[in-house]
């Protein structure tokens, strides 16, 4: 069973990187990963023959990496305080059914989300920002944000509770012993404790994030727009991929093997994060006999 899923790893990582090189025969690497235009449709040959324009994958990426960091902002403070709250504070009653409510959003389709972030959110945040005097795209990247955080709670939520609850109970009873407060205990006792499992719920969550697709595609649309604002259009390595391997070009194009190249530097990204997140749970992880 465990080889089954290595050498299924092993199969997907080949497949996406035998793509990806036939890719990059015909597109300059550096180019690719430094270049800041996407408009693959106009793109221009130099002297080698190599395509030395139109496949700048920086506005791609620039515009996950703003989604997520608005996913996060909004899915982090509410998840990880929801796992306390239910853990710490809540009797079990009410655990028992604010939990499985909370759940409820992980089983939601994402196209669904798709369709409250572009006919209810978007139209609320760009009538609220004009009748404040700025102006913001109807496809601005803080819709897609602020839904993709409500559709990742549930994942950060119970994952955080679940290790919360999993702090042995002579901890909390030791810390009340020795005067602390309820609160203290939970912020200097608990929270630190429970850290490592905590930071591995985060970084499940952006992962998450990284890879989502019909939300952006949605309500953020497909400009490639290298910016940092959020009431500007953008759209995400994802989304691409799916255009590029829907659209009506050869198998064998550069336009549709950018998709590969795309989810390799993806894979790449996502891989570091987990590896940051071994890292951090190594560095934090306490054992408790």
């Amino acid at each position: 069973a465990s080889l089954i899923s290595i050498l299924t790893t092993i199969g997907i990582v080949l497949s996406i990187m035998f793509e990806a090189i036939r890719f990059f025969d015909q597109v300059s690497f550096w180019h690719f990963v430094t270049g800041t235009e996407w408009y693959p449709d106009d793109a221009s040959h130099n002297a080698d023959g190599k395509i030395n324009e139109g496949f700048g994958a920086v506005p791609l990426f620039a515009g996950t990496f703003l989604i997520t960091l608005i996913a996060m902002l909004v899915s982090v403070p509410i998840g990880l305080l929801s796992a306390i709250y239910m853990s710490e504070y809540a009797s079990p009653k009410m655990r028992t059914f604010f939990k499985p409510v909370l759940e409820v959003l992980a089983g939601i389709p994402t196209v669904v989300y798709g369709f409250f972030a572009a006919i209810t959110v978007a139209p609320l945040l760009v009538n609220l920002f004009d009748a404040l005097g700025i102006e913001a795209s109807p496809n601005l990247a803080l819709a897609p944000g602020i839904v993709m955080g409500v559709m990742i709670i549930p994942f950060i939520s119970s994952l955080s509770d679940d290790v919360i609850t999993a702090v042995p109970k002579n901890m909390r009873e030791g810390s009340l012993a020795l005067g602390m407060t309820h609160s203290e205990t939970i912020t200097r006792i608990v929270v630190p404790a429970a850290l490592p499992g905590i930071i591995s719920a985060f970084l499940l969550g952006i992962s998450r994030a990284l890879g989502e697709t019909m939300i952006v595609v949605m309500a953020a649309g497909l400009l490639p727009n290298l910016t940092g604002n959020p009431l500007e259009t953008v759209t995400t390595v994802t989304v691409r991929i799916v255009d590029a391997l829907t659209g009506d070009q050869e198998f064998h194009s550069p336009e549709t093997l950018a998709a590969f190249a795309l989810a390799l530097v993806l894979f790449v990204v996502t891989l570091t994060l987990n590896l940051v997140s071994t890292i951090l749970v190594h560095k934090f992880k306490q054992r408790y006999e």
